[in-house]
């Protein structure tokens, strides 16, 4: 399959000679396609334990994985009080994640269809800010009722995040591949934590 997909451009450049400059290309991959590799093998297997076998299938195929699908899957888990991993959660995120995916399309085809009558509107200047802040304000309601339950071990990444991203902005196009280490750092205090919690340290 990947061969085939791949593969069809390639057929249809070579068949038309448009063949692409193949220098140009590897320069192109070696400049941004590395980062992306590593960036899309980490949210692999970052997602898959918490989406299931199904619920990743369908989230990578609509996409808009981290804005929509894995917070719809992750408050209908907490919702049942269903844990990760289990046939249950499987269950649970394949059938939010396609409502989530059905719920997208409605409201597109909607907004869409009613888009120019109500540009004047959206465009205004006082609505502005509000449009600058969606994703911060998403985010933020959704981190803090994780955060609430262990700021021992949310709290240092995000400090860290922070200061990293203030003393180098140039890292706030990389957020991706800022997950792995904050992600790590995250995962190491909760050990800490667990064996601290279990009779200290071997």
């Amino acid at each position: 399959m990947t061969v085939l997909l791949l593969g069809a451009p390639f057929v249809i450049g070579w068949r038309y000679g448009a063949m692409p400059d193949f220098g140009a290309v590897s320069r192109a991959y070696l400049a941004i396609g590395l980062v992306w590799m590593i960036s899309s093998a980490a949210e692999f297997l970052i997602y898959f334990p918490m989406l299931g076998a199904g619920g990743s299938y369908m989230s990578f195929i609509t996409g808009n994985i981290i804005y929509l699908k894995l917070p719809c899957a992750v408050n209908s888990r907490d919702l049942v009080e269903v844990k990760a991993g289990t046939p249950e959660n499987e269950i649970v995120s394949t059938i939010s994640i396609a409502v989530s995916a059905l719920v997208t399309i409605t409201i597109l085809a909607i907004g869409v269809m009613i888009l120019i009558p109500l540009q004047p509107i959206l465009q205004a200047p006082v609505l502005q800010p509000a449009f600058d802040n969606v994703v911060p304000a998403l985010f933020g309601a959704l981190a803090y009722k994780y955060y609430r339950g262990r700021l021992d071990i949310a709290l240092p990444p995000l400090l860290v995040m922070c200061v990293l991203f203030t003393l180098v902005p140039g890292l706030i196009s990389s957020t991706s591949m800022m997950i792995i280490p904050s992600g790590a750092l995250a995962i190491l205090l909760a050990w800490l934590s667990y064996r601290k919690t279990n009779g200290g340290l071997q």
